[in-house]
């Protein structure tokens, strides 16, 4: 899995390459995320145009960046989810959890 960051104003977007599978993902995530909390910037996109793959213990690691920005007054939302994860979403109906977006624009107005 590789993830870069990108700063937009007060705004981080993780872009993700790769399968979401938990290991070593869980704690980049969570580093970036705590990152991103101590320099004030508690609003997250992450981008999941480049996942191929995502398992349950990959789908908790996103449940695991939402509760920690929220309990800093922030949000985590999604951008790109392929087909294949959108659908693991809806099954674990983690989609009504998620906010989902399709282009940057809206997502970046969303907050």
């Amino acid at each position: 899995m590789k993830i870069s960051r990108e700063d937009m104003d007060r705004i981080v977007v993780l872009r993700m390459e790769g399968k979401l599978l938990g290991g070593p993902t869980a704690g980049d995530v969570k580093t970036m995320i705590q990152d991103a909390i101590d320099e004030g910037k508690a609003n997250v996109i992450i981008d999941l145009g480049g996942v191929t793959l995502a398992n349950s213990t990959g789908l908790g690691i996103l449940v695991s960046a939402l509760v920690t920005l929220r309990r800093h007054g922030g949000d985590l939302k999604l951008l790109r989810a392929p087909k294949r994860i959108g659908s693991a979403l809806q099954i674990t109906w983690l989609d009504r959890v998620f906010d989902l977006y399709d282009s940057e624009e809206s997502v970046l107005a969303s907050f």
